[in-house]
Formats: structure tokens, C-alpha cells, sequence
């Protein structure tokens, strides 16, 4: 019993860290809608699709959701100051982000990804393109796919001594992750004026030849609202039950009947709103996986919402307040987290 515990803890942890959205109808929305819809069209055939509002994310919803912590506020910042020294590029001066992301299974229970980012927003790419020519001190070559070019470079070491407030922080520790992940070889390329391709140099390929696209049942499960900060959609890997600490019984067959999975999120003065699907391959399954989740919200809350410890009690509060309902061959999660419990939480960030 305390090994389904622990299990429909991690689960329901899982499911909570999954964020929502809201309705917006302006036309400033409808223009990012179209800006997001064209990036999506434009990727290759990818396993999981990423869409993020990159202004308003890194200048409006990061700062309110870390409002509690500013060391943490401080390091991402670090971070990303360290990737535009090494690459020459700043995320922060992009408009929309798609990212499109192919698995490549490892082992039963790994899978590697491989990536590209497109990007857009008002900077000329062709001013990003030399920037990053320059940040790798000529140490570059190029590729032709038609009549557009692909840079392909090892970008140098940091150029700035920055201060880390915490280096240990498990926050610090993915934010150099992703920065490492800029120390290999990267592919840049300019789609357009406006629209620039950066990963590796098979999917900036793939992305300029335009022979493959991203399903429809992936892309169809991206968040068709106006006004979401992120959205996400994809198909699970190989077995997911394998992938968490549960045993061959009822809550193991619940999950493994997961095939695809997709959310979004947005970050408002009330707080962050959460939305998770998970998409089984037959009705009965996605049945058999809501009520299992229901009895794990029943369990959880009673476990966490009876502890002592102030952080555990707010993981009481959101599981009693997580909403799950199925419909079809789909099991919905919303949430909304209070702002004021988002600061207690984030306040204990090391």
C-alpha cells in the first residue's frame, strides 16, 4: 500500500506540474495565434510539440511565478545571459517559440530527444545569423538545403564571468543543462526575415527540405486558445508505467493505457491555471484511468492535507481542487494554484 502511495504521489506531482489556460479574443491574440499556427506548420515530423508566448513568458509570467524568490528569478536570468554570450542569441527578444521534438529510444526505459527550435519576432534573422557566426569565432561551416543556407557551428565558452546565487539549486542544475546543451554543435538557419531554425543539423534539415510534418494527431491536441503562455502535446514514449516507481497492478495498466498526452498553461494576478489531457486508446480505458485518479485524489488529499508541514498542506489543497473528467477516449485534469500558494511554494526553492 505505501508503494501505490508513494506511486499515485509522484503521478498526481506529475499531473500538477502541468499548467492551463484562458480565453482571449483580442486582436493582438488572434495575430499570436496565427504567428504560433505558422511556426507549427512549419516543423518536421515531430514525437511532442512545445508553442510558448517567449515575451510574455520570460517578462511577465516568469518573474510573477518566482515573485517569492528572487536568488531563483536571478539564476534563470544567470543562465540565459550565459547562453546568449555563448551563442550570440538572446531568447529574450523572440515574439513566438515552437519547438518540435523526435524521440529516439535509448533503452526501455530511456529515450533521447532530438530538437529544433524555431523562433520569430521583429529582430532580423539574418543579424541573429551573423551575431552567431561571430559568437563562434569563425569556427563554422555551411550547408546548403536549396537556396538556404545552414550554419553550422560549436559555439565557444562563455565570454562573461556571472555570479551564481546558488549554484546547487535544482533549478540552477537545468538551467546548465540547457546551457550545456549549447556547447555542442548547433544548426542556425534563417527561414525568412523574420523566422530563424536552430537544433541539430538533421531537424534544421528536415524543417528547410519540408517533407515532413508534424501529425495531425499531435498538433490537434495544441491548445487552440489565444491567449495561453505555453501549450504542449505529444505521444507518450514506449511504456510510461516504466518510467515511474509503479507496481504490475490496476494504477500500472491505468497509466501504460496513456498514448498521447498535451496541456497549456497561463499565469494570471489570480494564478496559474492548470489543464492536462491524456488521450487512451479506447473509452473504456480512459474510464478505468479516471477512476483510479479518483481514488489517488481521495488518498492524496487526505495524506497531504492532514500533514503538519505548511508545503504539504498546499499539495493537499491542489489534488482536493484538481477537477478530473472523462470524455470519450480522454481524461481532462483543471486546476487553477492561488497565487499566494505558489509564493509559499517557490519561497522554498533552493
Amino acid at each position: 500500500m505505501r508503494s501505490r502511495t508513494i506511486a499515485l504521489a509522484v503521478l498526481v506531482g506529475l499531473l500538477l506540474n502541468m499548467v492551463g489556460f484562458a480565453a482571449d479574443n483580442s486582436p493582438r491574440a488572434k495575430a499570436k495565434k496565427r504567428q504560433s499556427s505558422r511556426l507549427i506548420s512549419l516543423l518536421p515530423a515531430s514525437d511532442g510539440v512545445a508553442v510558448f508566448d517567449s515575451k510574455r513568458f520570460l517578462n511577465n509570467a516568469l518573474p510573477t511565478v518566482l515573485a517569492a524568490n528572487q536568488p531563483l528569478l536571478s539564476e534563470i536570468t544567470t543562465k540565459l545571459s550565459e547562453i546568449e554570450n555563448k551563442t550570440g542569441i538572446d531568447l529574450r527578444k523572440f515574439d513566438q517559440v515552437a519547438v518540435g521534438i523526435a524521440y529516439k529510444p535509448v533503452s526501455a526505459k530511456e529515450t533521447d530527444y532530438d530538437t529544433v527550435v524555431l523562433a520569430s519576432g521583429s529582430i532580423g534573422t539574418n543579424a541573429l545569423v551573423g551575431v552567431a557566426k561571430l559568437a563562434s569565432e569563425g569556427t563554422y561551416r555551411e550547408e546548403k538545403v536549396g537556396n538556404k543556407t545552414i550554419f553550422v557551428f560549436t559555439p565557444k565558452a562563455a565570454v562573461q564571468k556571472t555570479t551564481v546565487t546558488n549554484p546547487n539549486s535544482k533549478i540552477a542544475g537545468a538551467a546548465d543543462r540547457l546551457s550545456h546543451s549549447f556547447s555542442k554543435e548547433i544548426a542556425i538557419a534563417a527561414i525568412d526575415r523574420n523566422t530563424i531554425a536552430v537544433g541539430s543539423l538533421n531537424r534544421v534539415r528536415e524543417t528547410l527540405e519540408g517533407r515532413t510534418h508534424t501529425a495531425i494527431e499531435i498538433s490537434g491536441l495544441l491548445s487552440t486558445r489565444t491567449d495561453s503562455i505555453a501549450s504542449f502535446a505529444g505521444r507518450v514514449p514506449g511504456d510510461v508505467s516504466q518510467m515511474l516507481p509503479v507496481e504490475n497492478d490496476q494504477l500500472g495498466t491505468s497509466i501504460s493505457s496513456i498514448q498521447y498526452i498535451a496541456g497549456s498553461m497561463d499565469v494570471t494576478s489570480l494564478g496559474t491555471s492548470v489543464q492536462l489531457m491524456a488521450r487512451t486508446k479506447k473509452p473504456e480505458q480512459a474510464a478505468d484511468l479516471k477512476q483510479t485518479l479518483d481514488g489517488l485524489q481521495v488518498i492524496g488529499g487526505a495524506v497531504f492535507g492532514n500533514s503538519k508541514r505548511p508545503d504539504q498542506q498546499i499539495y493537499g489543497r491542489m489534488i482536493k481542487s484538481a477537477k478530473f473528467e472523462a470524455r470519450g477516449n480522454d481524461v481532462t485534469l483543471d486546476l487553477l494554484v492561488p497565487q499566494a500558494d505558489i509564493d509559499a511554494l517557490v519561497a522554498g526553492i533552493k
